[in-house]
Formats: C-alpha cells, structure tokens, sequence
C-alpha cells in the first residue's frame, strides 16, 4: 500500500471532522449570551474599547501609588499614596450628587464619553508636568481627583448602555463582559505597570490616560438608537433623583443595602492581606502579587461562568456569592501554610465574581428605563465609598487584632450579611405566599 492510500482517507475523514466540530463551536457561540451581547452594533463596537480602558485602570493600581511615592516630600511617602489613592476614587461619589442636574438626562454613550473624556484629559496631563519636572504633591492630588469626578456616572453609563441595547435575558452577559473586563484587569494590569515602571515613573499614568482616550473617542463617534426610550420623567422635584427613586423601591433599597455591606466588609482585606503574606506566611512581594493573580483568574473565570449561565435566580445567588466569599475569606485567619491559602483565595474570586454582574442585573430590572442612568450613579456614589471606608477601618482594626484575625472577621461577618439577607428574603417570600393565599 502506497504513502498516498494511507494519507488519503485520513485526509478525507480528519477534514469533514475538523470542519463539523467548527461548525458546532460555530453555533455554540452564536447561541451564547456573550453572542447575543455582541449582536448589538453598538456594544460591538464599544466592549473592546471597554476592555482597553479597562486594562488602562488596572495599571493605575500599581501606577498612581508609584508615581506618589515619587514625588513625595522625604518621610511622608504614606500619606501621598493615600492620598493618590483616595483622590483617584472618592471624588465619584460626591459628582454623582453635585452633577445630577446637568448630567442625569444624558444617554448611556454620552456619559461614558464624558467620564473617558475627562480622565484622559486630566490624567494625560499628569506625565506632561512629571517630565518637565513641574509635577508637585498637590498637583498630582487635584489633577487624581479632577479625573475621578464623573467616576459614578462613567460606571452609570456602561450598565446603561448594556441596559439600552439589550434584551432582558441577554443583559446578564453584558453585564458580565464589563465586570470581566474589571476583573482580568486584577491580573494583567499590575504585571503590566510593574513593567512599565522600570522604563518610566510616569508610564502606566500615560497608558491609563491613553486607554481612557481611546474610549472617549470610540463612545464619542458611536451612533446608538437605545431599545429604551422613554423620555426623562418630568415630576415633581426631586422625583427623577436616583435616591429617591431607591428608597421607593424596597428591592432596590435591599440591594443596595447589601451592596453597600459587601464591599464595605471588602475594604479591609486590603490592608491585613500583605500584613497576612509578609507576617504568618513569611512572604515576600512576590507572594503578595500572586495572592492578587489568583484572585483575579478566579474572578475572570467566574464573571465568565455568570454570562454563560442562563435563567440564574439573581436573589439566591447574589445571597450565595456573599456566603460564599466570606467563607473562603475566613479560612486565612487560621491557615500559615501558602498553598492552601492561595487556593482559598482563588476560590473566593470565583465565588466573589457573580455579585457585580448580577447586581447590577437587579437595578436594570427594578428600575424606571428612564431613570436607570440616575438610579446606578446614585449607586455608585454610595458603593465607590464603601470598600475606601473599609480600608480606612482595616488600618486600626489589623492594629488591633492582627492581620489573621481581621481576615477572620471580615470573612464571618460577610458570611452573616449574607445570612440575614437570606434570612429577610425567606420571611418576604412566606408573607407574600400568605398573602397571595387569603
């Protein structure tokens, strides 16, 4: 038997194999959520660009801090980088409030473009001065917090959009492509500044900067026909404003609630986490990166897993994703041993990940098509507060208990937020059914 007889009927039966397993993963993402997420003109052309802004403000986490550091007057290294830090998030919250008349008519696109806008302004800006030279710690701070200002509307208009031009059944893997987005950045973003770094101080601010122009420009020159176009309710004074339509709403009011108590309970981790690696665990920063690696892969794969699921029961499993964090967060105020801990970790992104994607389902659902703009600033000026606050708490609390013991708390409390939230969900669902029954 010839070459040519062996090969040729393995060429005829590989071919027809290799084209029918295409075609079946063909049709498998063309049934997809994440699909259907791109079938929309609008969100094709802007999830990328979502996704470069997204790896631009990962690099930020390790960029702002180092910048500080820099340019820090000798001996106050940790109040700068407070200070940056703080700078860079906290302004969101009070724009959300003291921008809401100018800003709340605005569509899903334009408050992106205006949020990209500003920041990429504002920080470009920032590498301008260092390489002159001219870039001084007050500066540095109020040029941090001029790009944060439209911080909770920015966040308001990608959940917007997603809103906007999707269907309902398809507006969880929307939302999970843009909490995917946040998530990966935890694992590329870091790696990326550290490299960048070693070239320029000033690098990874001008990369954020430039991610952030690329989204201003792509949102800017997108045209959008909204699926949702009810025009801006137009009673009462005070009726279209994001809180009150909250407080109205006793879904919306809980979840809030339980937001607000999730990230909080958040917060401190950040401080006792590198106290935990370099103290019980004897670790280095290597350890500490890889803490945050872990966590992100694990958080990226469970945003993924959330878009893909279909029909999720949004309330038992925002329950369960809170549960389930604390319960992988507490188990590191007993372990020393690296390995078991990072495996914890990994497991606590992965439970950790769903909350933002379906959260923010929830307030899609819950609220007025023409106020959900104003509905999700309001929510983000309460939750962008939330982890800094617990952060601030973290500092004397890991003084107090150690850093062991503050992940031990931080995990069992968020274990019992989520068990009240059960618990109060549990006693609505009997009232209605009796009530339904009489």
């Amino acid at each position: 038997m010839t070459s040519s007889a062996l090969e040729g009927p393995v060429s005829h039966s590989v071919v027809p194999g290799a084209v029918s397993a295409g075609r079946v993963v063909r049709r498998r993402w063309e049934a997809s959520a994440f699909a259907l997420a791109f079938a929309s003109p609008v969100l094709r052309r802007l999830l990328p660009a979502f996704a470069v802004s997204a790896a631009g403000d990962g690099m930020s986490a390790v960029g702002v801090a180092w910048l500080a550091l820099r340019i820090a007057p000798p001996g106050d290294g940790g109040l700068m980088v407070g200070a940056a830090v703080a700078a860079y998030t906290l302004p969101g919250a009070a724009g959300a409030v003291l921008l809401a008349r100018w800003l709340r008519g605005l569509g899903g696109r334009h408050l992106v473009a205006a949020d990209a806008a500003l920041r990429a302004v504002a920080l470009g800006v920032i590498p301008l001065l260092y390489a002159c030279g001219a870039l001084g710690a007050g500066s540095y701070v109020a040029l941090l917090a001029a790009s944060s200002l439209l911080h909770a509307w920015g966040l308001s208009g990608q959940y917007t959009l997603v809103a906007e031009h999707l269907p309902p059944q398809s507006r969880t893997a929307g939302n999970a492509l843009l909490s995917g987005f946040g998530m990966a950045s935890l694992v590329l973003g870091p790696l990326l500044a550290g490299l960048a770094v070693t070239a320029w101080a000033a690098l990874p601010v001008t990369a954020d900067a430039a991610s952030f122009a690329v989204l201003a420009v792509v949102a800017a020159t997108t045209r959008s026909h909204p699926r949702t176009a009810e025009p801006p309710d137009a009673g009462e004074p005070g009726r279209g404003r994001g809180l009150a339509v909250i407080a109205r709403n006793p879904a919306l009011a809980g979840l809030l609630a339980l937001t607000v108590a999730y990230f909080f309970l958040y917060g401190p981790v950040e401080v006792a986490l590198p106290l935990y690696v370099t103290g019980p665990l004897h670790g280095s920063a290597g350890l500490l990166g890889l803490f945050w690696t872990v966590f992100g892969i694990g958080a990226t794969a469970g945003a993924i897993a959330t878009g893909l699921a279909r029909r999720l029961p949004l309330w038992p499993v925002l329950v369960a994703a809170v549960i389930g964090w604390g319960a992988a967060l507490a188990p590191l105020g007993l372990l020393r041993l690296p390995v078991p801990a990072l495996a914890c970790f990994a497991a606590g992104g992965l439970l950790y990940a769903p909350y933002p994607a379906l959260s923010a389902t929830l307030f899609q659902q819950e609220s007025p098509p023409q106020m959900l703009s104003q509905v999700l600033a309001a929510r983000g000026a309460l939750t962008v507060l939330a982890a800094p606050l617990g952060t601030a708490l973290g500092g004397p609390l890991t003084g107090w208990i150690g850093p062991q013991h503050t992940l031990l708390a931080c995990g069992a409390a968020s274990v019992a937020t989520g068990l009240a939230a059960a618990a109060i969900m549990t006693a609505r669902h009997r009232t209605t059914l009796r009530d339904r029954g009489k």
